[in-house]
């Protein structure tokens, strides 16, 4: 079934000096029968560059993997020998793929999910590092809606940070066991935090 008119959008959209004389939104919404731009990092000028630099048929790639290989954003494993030489994600001239490291920038300010994630990355591995792994994140958002229609819903950056908790915790409770350890929680004081 094929739709004319998008959902009511996720956030309402400024009037930009040199944005687009239509409605990209519903135009691309009636193309591919997927609003794109429920995916966060992703508006309609973004939704559009990528359903031009890539096509709207994704079985042209097996998986999302293939897809994110293509667009130069996962890593690329030189290994000589059984050792890894390098893993360093491959140059690329991509404007598709430029589109959603500039995507990936800005996601990591908003309060979202993929925003946590940019963060936390960031804080880890370095700013370009995270750039590139969200936008891997986006692409595959990406791929899903178009390729299987999939509706995005972000679960929002508080249940990111408790999923990380748990696997955190986790993680921790294996380690502590494998060392003939257990694991306690400290209770909690009142007026403590």
């Amino acid at each position: 079934t094929c739709h004319t008119t998008p959902p009511k959008a996720r956030h309402r959209c400024m009037r930009q000096r040199n944005g687009f004389a239509f409605d990209a939104r519903a135009a691309l919404y009636a193309m591919l029968g997927q609003d794109l731009t429920r995916i966060h990092g992703m508006g309609p000028y973004l939704a559009l560059k990528l359903v031009a630099e890539c096509g709207n048929d994704m079985t042209r790639w097996p998986n999302a993997k293939h897809f994110t290989s293509w667009l130069c954003l996962s890593p690329g494993n030189k290994i000589s020998g059984g050792k890894v030489l390098s893993s360093k994600t491959r140059r690329s001239s991509s404007r598709a793929a430029a589109a959603l490291r500039l995507a990936a920038t800005t996601i990591g300010k908003t309060e979202t999910a993929l925003g946590a994630f940019y963060r936390r990355l960031a804080a880890r591995t370095g700013k370009a590092k995270a750039v590139t792994a969200t936008a891997r994140k986006i692409a595959v958002l990406f791929y899903h809606a178009l390729r299987y229609g999939m509706d995005y819903v972000d679960p929002g950056a508080d249940y990111y940070e408790a999923r990380y908790r748990e696997r955190v915790v986790k993680q921790l409770t294996r380690r502590a066991a494998s060392l003939g350890y257990a694991l306690q929680a400290v209770p909690q004081l009142e007026g403590v935090s």
